[in-house]
C-alpha cells in the first residue's frame, strides 16, 4: 500500500471462508482498495459460522459483516453475530446470505416469530420466512429502487441502482409483522420484492440480498462497502474517546 492510513478499525468478516465463492475472494481486494483510495484501513478477521456460536464471538470488534456462502455450517452462530451486533450497535452489514439471516434473526429475537426458518437450511418448516424465489437470481443484475431519505439513499446516492445478484432465496412472509417492529425495507426489486432492508435507530445496520462486493473489478469498492468502513472506523473512534 502507497499510503498510510489515517483511520483504522477492526472487522469481523462472518461465514464459511472459501476459495469457490466469489465474494470471499474479492475481500482483499477490496481491503486494499479501501484502504489505497479512502484512507480507510480494515483490520478484518474471518470467524467461521461454527466459532460464531461462542458468546461475544463479534463483541469487540468496529463493524461486522456476514458474508454469502450459505447455508452455513452453523445457522445458530451466523444468528448470533447478527444478534450481537443488533443489539450491541456495532455497525452491520449483511449481504446475499446475511441479509437473509439478519430478517430471521430480527423476526425470531425481536417480533417473537420462534418458528420462523429459512427453507435453504430446513426445507419442511412450518413458517419459512425466507423461501425459494419466483425466478432464481443466481449470475443476474437487476434494478433496485430505493426508498427516498432512508440510510440505502444516502449510502448509495441514486434513488435506483442496478447491482449483482447471486441467491436462489428471499423473503416472502411477515414481512409487515418485520415492519411493526421497527425494520425497514428500503430497496425493492421492480416486481416491489425487498432486496435491502435497514435498522433505523442502530448505527449503522444495512443488509442487501444483492452482493455489492462482486461490483466492478473490485478496485472501486462499491457505496455500501465503503459506507460500513466508514462506520467502522468512526465505531473506533468513538470507543477510544469513551475508553
Amino acid at each position: 500500500m502507497t499510503n498510510t492510513a489515517a483511520h483504522t478499525a477492526t472487522l469481523a468478516l462472518v461465514g464459511d471462508r472459501s476459495p469457490n465463492v466469489v465474494s470471499h475472494t474479492r475481500i482483499p481486494l477490496l481491503l486494499d482498495a479501501l484502504a489505497e483510495r479512502d484512507r480507510l484501513v480494515l483490520d478484518a478477521y474471518w470467524i467461521p459460522s461454527e466459532d460464531a456460536e461462542a458468546e461475544g464471538a463479534v463483541r469487540g470488534f468496529d463493524a461486522v459483516w456476514v458474508l454469502p456462502g450459505s447455508p452455513y455450517r452453523s445457522e445458530a452462530g451466523i444468528l448470533a453475530a447478527v444478534r450481537t451486533a443488533r443489539g450491541e450497535g456495532i455497525p452491520f452489514l449483511g449481504t446475499c446470505g446475511g441479509f437473509q439471516h439478519a430478517l430471521l434473526e430480527f423476526a425470531r429475537s425481536v417480533c417473537g416469530l420462534t418458528r420462523a426458518a429459512h427453507a435453504e437450511n430446513d426445507p419442511g418448516a412450518e413458517d419459512p420466512l425466507i423461501e425459494p424465489l419466483a425466478c432464481s437470481l443466481v449470475g443476474h443484475e437487476a434494478a433496485v429502487a430505493i426508498e427516498p431519505g432512508s440510510l440505502a439513499e444516502s449510502v448509495i446516492g441514486s434513488a435506483r441502482t442496478v447491482e449483482r445478484y447471486f441467491c436462489a432465496y428471499g423473503p416472502s412472509r411477515h414481512l409487515d409483522t418485520l415492519r411493526g417492529h421497527g425494520l425497514r425495507f428500503s430497496g425493492h426489486d421492480e416486481a416491489g420484492q425487498v432486496r435491502v432492508a435497514e435498522l433505523p435507530g442502530h448505527p449503522f445496520f444495512l443488509a442487501t440480498l444483492f452482493q455489492p462486493e462482486l461490483s466492478g473489478d473490485g478496485s472501486r469498492p462499491h457505496p455500501v462497502v465503503r459506507a460500513l468502513a466508514r462506520a467502522a472506523v468512526e465505531h473506533a473512534a468513538r470507543v477510544r474517546q469513551s475508553a
